[in-house]
């Protein structure tokens, strides 16, 4: 069975809101003849921004407060004459304290390894996926379309998605950038463990064609989500509901607006160890697809979080994703996960 290249992307379902990318990516490069988007260079500063955004959060974690570094006294500061320091402290100190509250009104629960949180989340993230593929091919993932995720107000999460770079092995050889993604979080309501240990939240997803010819979509996509967990306990499960919605709609030909469903099932075992399962799949009403599904179980474990520095910690996780449906796009996938959250 012979699967375009793009198509092998639509197999990881379980991000329902900012994995348009992956999931239009199944049917674009059939239907799309357009050229790559020259946009190589702003991909790497893009890159760039990610690592001295990483830089500058450790950063913090040694000189702010805030995060448990050494204060720079009024006469101190004065000497230096930098007063906009002052302004940059207490601007951080305002929205490290807002982070706190609003993350103190929700449940405690990690991120599972591929279904979105409807948690709100300030972290730095890298993923990394390697895809067994049919005909014996493989695909490498570096950065998995992960990226810097902040909560610059109450009840709001943004994700600055960072392309992932991708490789195939097929003859000839493809490699390239995967599409620029965003995502916006709203928490409609949540409480705490000792106040119900429940959330609903909204999401907004946008992905852009930005990718290299082999691994874009070639279109714009919205993917509206409801996002909602509820725990029990050391128990809990996370659940998202979304709709990938390319800017052309559910033309005939085209790549349709598949349906996104994901559920994380997740145990706490003492401190630090969250072993999980997560279901994730992707059903097709339209398009060339049209009544095809692809359902992925995961099982998986998460260990973290492991404090730093104060606020910095470090989060890991590793799962296996597994095709439950026949004539499956990815047969299996190995999943690594790192974040820092602050």
């Amino acid at each position: 069975m012979k699967i375009n290249p793009s198509e092998q992307a639509a197999s990881r379902p379980g991000i329902a809101c900012t994995n348009f990318q992956a999931v239009m990516a199944s049917n674009s490069a059939r239907f799309s003849q357009k050229k790559p988007h020259p946009v190589s260079s702003q991909i790497t500063r893009g890159w760039l921004c990610f690592a001295v955004t990483g830089m500058m959060a450790l950063g913090w974690g040694v000189a702010h407060p805030a995060f448990g570094g050494v204060a720079v006294g009024p006469d101190e500061t004065n000497s230096l004459a930098c007063p906009f320091i002052n302004e940059v402290r207490d601007a951080t100190d305002d929205w490290l304290q807002r982070v706190s509250a609003t993350q103190a009104e929700q449940p405690g629960w990690v991120t599972p390894l591929v279904t979105v949180t409807p948690r709100l989340e300030q972290e730095l993230r890298y993923d990394q996926y390697q895809e067994s593929l049919p005909g014996g091919k493989s695909l490498y993932s570096y950065g998995g379309g992960k990226g810097v995720e902040l909560i610059p107000a109450r009840q709001v999460e943004v994700i600055i998605g960072l392309p992932a770079w991708q490789t195939e092995n097929t003859q000839p050889r493809k490699s390239g950038w995967t599409d620029e993604n965003f995502l916006l979080k709203y928490r409609l309501l949540s409480a705490d463990r000792d106040h119900g240990d429940y959330i609903l939240t909204a999401f907004m997803g946008l992905s852009v064609p930005s990718g290299s010819d082999v691994f874009s979509t070639h279109h714009f996509g919205f993917t509206p989500t409801l996002a909602g967990g509820k725990g029990w306990g050391r128990f809990d499960f996370q659940s998202t509901l979304g709709i990938a919605i390319p800017d052309n709609g559910s033309a005939t030909g085209g790549p349709g607006t598949p349906i996104l469903f994901n559920t994380a099932l997740q145990y706490h075992v003492g401190r630090y160890f969250w072993p999980e399962m997560e279901f994730n799949e992707t059903y097709w009403p339209n398009s060339a697809r049209r009544g095809r599904s692809q359902l992925m179980a995961t099982p998986g474990f998460i260990l973290g979080r492991f404090p730093m520095w104060h606020r910095v910690g470090v989060t890991l996780g590793l799962g296996y994703q597994v095709a439950l449906t026949d004539q499956p796009l990815v047969r299996n996938n190995l999943v690594l996960s790192a974040r820092i959250p602050f």
